[in-house]
C-alpha cells in the first residue's frame, strides 16, 4: 500500500512516522511518501493532508494541479484524511476568514468549517475526547478549526465545547486536531483499514 502525505507544511515527518507504525501494527507492506507534485500521487491508495496554514497550502495545491488530483482520488473512493488545516481544505464551506483570504477549498466533505474557532488566545491545548469507533483519545489542538455544520453523508463523530472536531464521509476523515502528535495509532489504524476496504 502506498500512502501519500502532502508535504508543503505541517507535521509531515510525524504523520509519516505514525502511519508507518500503524502499518506495522496491521502487518501491511507498503510505503509512506512525502508528496509535493501531482505525479507523486500516482499509485497512492490513501492520502493525508496535514496541518499548517490553509491559505498557503491551498495556493500550492492549486498552482501545481494537486487540487484536481486529490479531488480525483476522492471520486475514486480512495481514503483521505485531513488534520487541522487539512480539515479546513476538505470542507465544502468555510467562514468569513476563508472567504477573506481567498482560500480555495477542495470541497470534498459536506461540512462547514470555522477556521480559527478555538481562538488565537489558546494557541495550543490538549483535551480528552470521546470519538465514535475509537473511544477516548487525547487530542492536541493548535489554533484549531471547528466543524460548525454537516449535512448529506457527512457525520460528526466527535465534539468539544459543543463544536464538531472530527467528521467522516465515506472513506474521508476530517480532524480539527493533530493525531500525529501523540503515540496513539488508533486513528491512523482506522484510516488504513478504510483504505483497504473495497
Amino acid at each position: 500500500m502506498k500512502v501519500a502525505v502532502i508535504a508543503f507544511q505541517g507535521d509531515v515527518s510525524e504523520h509519516i512516522r505514525i502511519t508507518q507504525k500503524a502499518m506495522k501494527e496491521l502487518g501491511i507492506e507498503g510505503s509512506v511518501t512525502a508528496v509535493r507534485r501531482k505525479e507523486q500521487l500516482e499509485g497512492a491508495e490513501a492520502l493525508i493532508l496535514p496541518g499548517g496554514e490553509s491559505t498557503a497550502i491551498s495556493k500550492r495545491l492549486v498552482s501545481g494541479g494537486l487540487d484536481k488530483a486529490i479531488i480525483k482520488m476522492a471520486e475514486e473512493g480512495k481514503a483521505i484524511m485531513g488534520t487541522c488545516a487539512g480539515c479546513v481544505l476538505m470542507a465544502k464551506e468555510g467562514d468569513e476568514e476563508v472567504e477573506k483570504t481567498g482560500t480555495e477549498l477542495l470541497g470534498l466533505m459536506d461540512m462547514r468549517v470555522n477556521r480559527n474557532a478555538f481562538g488565537r488566545q489558546r494557541e495550543s491545548f490538549e483535551a480528552e475526547l470521546e470519538m465514535e469507533g475509537i473511544g477516548n483519545i487525547d487530542a492536541v489542538f493548535i489554533r484549531a478549526p471547528a466543524i460548525t455544520d454537516s449535512w448529506g453523508e457527512c457525520r460528526i463523530i466527535s465534539s468539544f465545547d459543543g463544536l464538531g472536531v472530527a467528521a467522516v464521509q465515506g472513506k474521508m476523515t476530517a480532524l480539527s486536531f493533530h493525531p500525529e502528535l501523540t503515540d496513539d495509532t488508533r486513528i491512523h489504524v482506522k484510516f488504513l483499514k478504510m483504505a483497504m476496504e473495497p
